[in-house]
This record gives structure tokens, sequence and C-alpha cells, in this order.
């Protein structure tokens, strides 16, 4: 043990550029992430209200229903077309078969 009361201290050791950024570093970084764990989160804003939206969706019901009539009308039109043409095939294909049949009874006889 030394008893000198003269003896030399030794001088704490000054700190550097890079040890003040990194100090300044940790210092930012921790009031960063208190401040982001402590503002109370913001309510995201409704783009459209409720009211808005069920309009459109009954506007869009709407168009829905009328373009499905005009399918329905152009469903029904092309139907009929077909029957029609149905309808003539059939009556053309009877005035065959009775035209056949008269031509196998005369080579029958």
């Amino acid at each position: 043990m030394d008893t000198n009361l003269n003896s030399q201290v030794p001088s704490p050791r000054a700190v550097s550029g890079e040890g003040w950024a990194t100090i300044a570093g940790v210092i930012g970084s921790a009031l960063l992430f208190a401040k982001k764990i402590l503002t109370p989160k913001a309510a995201k804003p409704e783009l459209m209200s409720r009211a808005d939206f069920y309009a459109e969706l009954l506007d869009l019901q709407d168009q829905m229903h009328a373009n499905h009539l005009g399918i329905l009308e152009k469903l029904d039109a092309n139907h009929r077309e077909l029957l029609a043409v149905l309808e003539r095939q059939a009556s053309r294909i009877n005035t065959l078969e009775t035209g056949l049949a008269r031509v196998d009874e005369r080579t029958r006889k």
C-alpha cells in the first residue's frame, strides 16, 4: 500500500469524436423509440362513409339488374329465332318425308 499522498491520480480519458457520435446516436435512437411507443396511434380516416358506400352499392345493384334484364331479353330473342329456324327445318323434313313416302308407295306397286 502506498502512503504517499502526492501520488499521481490517473486522469480520465478524453472522449473522441467517434465516441460522441456513438453517444448521440444511442440517445437519438432511444428518443425515437420512446416517441414511437408513447404516441397514440392515429385512427385511419374513412375513405368513404357508410351511407355513401351503401348508396353506391344500391346503384351497382340496379345496374347489374338492368344488365341482367338486357341479357335475358337477348337470350329470349335468340331462343325465339332458334325455335323459328327449327320449325322451318321440321316443315322441310316433313315435306321430304311425305315425298319419300309417295315414292316408296309407287315403287312397291
